[in-house]
C-alpha cells in the first residue's frame, strides 16, 4: 500500500473508532440524560400512551386516566376530588411534567419499574398493553375530608400522623387546586393562571411552607427543661419572676393578660401559655441545648414522607434571640408537619416514628413490590418525661386553652398557640393547635393545624378558637374509623 492511501485507511479508521466511541457514549454513558431531557418528547409520549397506575386511599383510586383522543398523548391523568388531594397526589401533566407521589413513584405508576418486568413480559408476550402499578397510601379519607373541609376558605393546613407507626393519616392545604385542569397539553392558561395567583394554591403548605410556631413549641421548651433536669416535677414552681426581662437587654417579655405566671409549674405555665417561663427556661438552658432537643424532633433537616418536607429552623442565635425562639417566636420555623411529629412523640411515650405517606407499591397483577415498614427516626425524650408531658397538655385541653379540642369520652391532649409576625408584628398572627388522642388502643392520631390567613378580625385570632375545632374533627375521623 503505498504512503497516500495508508494515510487515507488510518484516517478512516480513526473515523470509524470516533463513531463507535461516540455511539457507545450516547448508548450507554448518556442514555439516562437523554432520556429525562426535556426536550425529548418520546418519553412523555410514551408515559401517556397507556393509562397510569392509580395512587389508592383506602381501597379506592383518588386517580384515573382519561382518553384524550389526540394523535401523541392516548391519556390524560385525572383526579377525583382533586383539591382535597392535591397535596398528597401533586400533578402529572402532560406538558409541566409532574411531582410529590406522581413524580416520586413515576416509573411504578408507568410500568417501567424494574421490579415491573416480569408483569411486562407476560404482557408482550399475551399481546396485552403495558399496565401501570398502583400507589397505595396511608392516608385516612375521612381525616382528609375532616381536614380539608374544617380549614374551608382559609389559607391554612393540617398534617396528621398515626403516633404508633409514623403513617400520615391527613396532610391538607388551602387554598388549594385542581390538578386535573393542567394534566393535558392544552392547559397552560390554567397552569399560568395558578402561578400569578397571590395566594398560592400550588404550595403545599402541611410539608413545604414554615411558620412561627408559637406557643405550640412550649411543648419542646418543656421537654427540654425536663431532659436537661432544669425541672423534674410539673408541678412544682419554677424560677420564673415577673417582670422578666430579656437578657442582655432592657426588655421585658409580656404575657398575654393577666394570668399566674409568677414562679408558675410547667403545668400551669403550659395551661395558661405563659411566655416568661418558657422564655426563662430557654435562656437558662443556652443555644446549644435548645439546639439539641429541637434536633431530637427532626428540626434542622429535611424529612423525607417520601416527598420533602422543608427542615423545621430552630436557629444559632444571641441569648435575646434565643429566648424568644423557645416560646416559639424570633427566628424558630416550623412545617405544620414538623408539629405534628412533636404531638406524635408526646403521646407515643418518647419514641418519633418517621413519617410516612407510602404504604405499598403493588403490580398489575395485584402483587405487592415494596412495603414500607414502620421506623423508629428518633427519642426526642425519655417514657417518663412524655407521660408528664402527656399529663400537662391534658390540663391544656381539660382546663385550658385547648378545651374546644376536647372530645367526649376520649382524653386528648393538646397545646393552643398564635404566632406573631411580620414586620413589628404588624401580619395578622398565625393561629395553631396541636394534639394527639388517646384511647383504649393507646394514641391513633396526633395533629398540628395552622391558620395562616382568615377573615376573623385580628383580636379575635386565637389557636384555641380556628384550629382546635378542626384538630377535634380529624381526631374524631381518625377514632371512628378504628371502632
Amino acid at each position: 500500500m503505498n504512503k497516500p492511501v495508508r494515510r487515507i485507511a488510518i484516517f478512516c479508521g480513526l473515523l470509524v473508532l470516533a463513531l463507535m466511541i461516540r455511539d457507545n457514549w450516547i448508548q450507554f454513558v448518556q442514555a439516562d440524560e437523554l432520556k429525562t431531557n426535556k426536550h425529548n418528547r418520546r418519553v412523555t409520549i410514551a408515559r401517556y400512551s397507556q393509562p397510569r397506575g392509580n395512587i389508592i386511599v383506602d381501597g379506592q383510586a383518588i386517580t384515573g386516566s382519561q382518553e384524550t383522543g389526540g394523535i401523541d398523548f392516548k391519556y390524560k391523568r385525572t383526579y377525583k376530588n382533586g383539591e382535597m388531594w392535591a397535596p398528597v397526589t401533586g400533578y402529572s401533566s402532560q406538558v409541566f411534567d409532574a411531582n410529590q407521589i406522581e413524580k416520586l413513584e413515576d416509573k411504578v405508576l408507568t410500568g417501567d419499574d424494574d421490579r415491573l418486568f416480569f408483569n411486562r413480559t407476560v404482557d408482550m408476550i399475551t399481546g396485552k398493553g403495558k399496565k401501570g402499578g398502583d400507589v397505595i397510601t396511608t392516608l385516612n379519607a375521612k381525616a382528609q375530608e375532616a381536614a380539608f373541609k374544617g380549614l374551608g376558605d382559609k389559607k391554612g393546613a393540617v398534617a396528621a400522623l398515626d403516633p404508633r407507626t409514623g403513617k400520615i393519616l391527613a396532610l391538607a392545604s388551602t387554598p388549594s387546586y385542581d390538578p386535573s385542569t393542567i394534566a393535558g397539553a392544552q392547559d397552560s392558561k390554567a397552569w399560568n393562571a395558578l402561578q400569578a395567583d397571590k395566594n398560592q394554591p400550588m404550595l403545599n403548605r402541611a410539608l413545604k411552607q414554615t411558620y412561627p410556631p408559637g406557643s405550640t413549641f412550649k411543648v419542646v421548651t418543656a421537654a427540654a427543661a425536663l431532659e436537661n433536669g432544669l425541672y423534674k416535677d410539673v408541678d412544682a414552681k419554677t424560677d420564673s419572676p415577673l417582670p422578666w426581662i430579656l437578657p442582655d437587654t432592657r426588655v421585658e417579655l409580656k404575657n398575654e393578660g393577666n394570668i399566674p405566671c409568677k414562679d408558675a409549674s410547667l403545668r400551669v405555665a403550659l395551661q395558661w401559655s405563659c411566655n416568661t417561663v418558657f422564655g426563662k427556661i430557654s435562656a437558662d438552658l443556652g443555644n446549644q441545648k435548645m439546639i439539641e432537643e429541637a434536633n431530637k424532633f427532626g428540626f434542622n433537616k429535611p424529612v423525607d414522607t417520601p416527598v420533602r418536607a422543608v427542615p423545621s429552623i430552630f436557629p444559632k442565635d444571641n441569648r435575646p434571640q434565643n429566648a424568644m425562639a423557645g416560646i416559639g417566636q424570633a427566628s424558630n420555623r416550623v412545617t405544620p408537619l414538623q408539629m405534628a411529629m412533636v404531638a406524635a412523640a408526646v403521646a407515643n411515650n418518647g419514641k418519633l416514628m418517621e413519617p410516612y405517606m407510602v404504604d405499598k407499591l403493588r403490580a398489575p397483577n395485584l402483587n405487592v413490590i415494596e412495603h414500607h415498614q414502620p421506623k423508629q427516626l428518633n427519642q426526642p425524650m425519655s417514657a417518663e418525661t412524655a407521660q408528664k408531658l402527656q399529663s400537662i397538655m391534658e390540663t391544656v385541653v381539660e382546663q385550658g386553652t385547648g378545651k374546644k379540642g376536647q372530645i367526649s369520652g376520649v382524653k386528648v391532649g393538646g397545646k393552643t398557640g398564635t404566632a406573631q409576625h411580620g414586620v413589628d408584628n404588624s401580619g395578622n398572627p398565625y393561629a395553631w393547635f396541636i394534639s394527639y388522642a388517646k384511647t383504649d388502643k393507646g394514641s391513633p392520631v396526633a395533629v398540628a393545624v395552622v391558620i395562616e390567613g382568615s377573615d376573623t378580625v385580628r383580636d379575635d385570632i386565637a389557636g384555641g378558637d380556628l384550629a382546635a375545632p378542626i384538630a377535634k374533627n380529624v381526631m374524631e375521623a381518625v377514632i371512628n374509623s378504628e371502632k
